[in-house]
């Protein structure tokens, strides 16, 4: 079973982390910053080809986490494969003992580093949920043929964007998402507790059961926060933390302090995880720390977050 599956019906906080495959074949430092990673969370999420952009598969990694011991969970998209070719990625995944995913979308390719690449989009996020819903229930593949050992089972995630306005079709695209199979979501990027608590009480007022898991998003700067802010939709890093981040970067400056934001951007992270978990806001959190894979101990440190506990 899933070991994020188990967290939850064991009642624990769960914790993800997030790591991105190379734009080519070597894994070694994938496999190097995944150390840091061991025993501390439930599963590493392995992009697909975010924002488009070519990097080695997502299964791939997938595969080289588990040999070494490491929970990982797949990411699948609909933009560059057909129903056949995602049901072939599934079971090859259930070969290798992978057992939890997550289904998205995926970006068009006119966003990423290869215009000219036609995008498939046979099925969206909650298409690919139905999709293994349907397969683990009949035990049969999407043209009705029997499957040799029947269908694998996976513990099937989605994303969901909880700044968003009007919030209520963001709660009943998520409704349509667990309608279809999914059984955790984790959240686009949040920075403070009140957006969180307004969307955790819609969901709770439309009455969908599902294990929601805040995504966070340690900052590295404030020219990082004011990007985000400008260029990826969902995101609303607010003003305060921004001047913080500034502040830290003309202290480190006067001080000749090097990193100082970031080391900031850790202590912010770890605040926020912090308040989720006492409050009880939501199941868990997601960490996407975009390559920074070795701040994560710190951060679960200093917000008293131990899955071992």
């Amino acid at each position: 079973m899933s070991l994020l599956q188990q967290a939850f019906e064991a009642g624990k906080f769960g914790v993800t982390a997030e790591m991105a495959p190379p734009k080519g074949y070597d894994f070694h430092v994938q496999m190097e910053d995944a150390e840091y990673l061991r025993g501390r969370v439930h599963g590493v999420n392995v992009t697909d080809m975010q924002s488009a952009c070519i990097k080695a598969s997502s299964l791939g990694l997938c595969i080289k986490l588990k040999q070494a011991g490491i929970e990982p969970i797949l990411q699948m998209t609909g933009r560059d494969r057909s129903r056949i070719a995602i049901i072939g990625e599934y079971l090859t995944a259930a070969s290798f003992g992978i057992d939890t995913t997550l289904a998205l979308t995926g970006d068009h390719t006119v966003v990423g580093d290869c215009k000219d690449s036609k995008p498939v989009f046979d099925l969206d996020s909650c298409g690919i949920l139905k999709l293994l819903s349907d397969m683990e229930a009949s035990g049969k593949d999407c043209g009705g043929n029997d499957l040799e050992g029947g269908a694998p089972t996976f513990y099937k995630g989605a994303s969901v964007t909880p700044v968003y306005e009007p919030m209520v079709l963001q709660v009943n695209k998520l409704k349509k998402k667990v309608d279809c199979g999914a059984m955790y979501v984790q959240t686009q990027g949040i920075f403070e507790l009140e957006p969180l608590k307004r969307f955790m009480d819609a969901v709770d007022k439309a009455n969908i059961k599902v294990h929601v898991m805040a995504g966070i998003i340690p900052l590295k700067a404030a020219g990082m926060a004011k990007y985000m802010n400008a260029s990826v939709p969902g995101i609303d890093v607010p003003e305060y933390q921004i001047k913080r981040l500034t502040d830290a970067a003309a202290e480190g400056k006067e001080k000749g302090i090097k990193g100082l934001p970031g080391k900031v951007g850790i202590e912010m992270a770890a605040e926020l995880i912090q308040k989720i978990k006492e409050e009880k806001i939501c199941d868990g959190i997601h960490l996407m720390t975009i390559g920074a894979e070795k701040n994560i101990p710190t951060i679960l440190e200093m917000a008293g977050v131990d899955i071992n506990a």
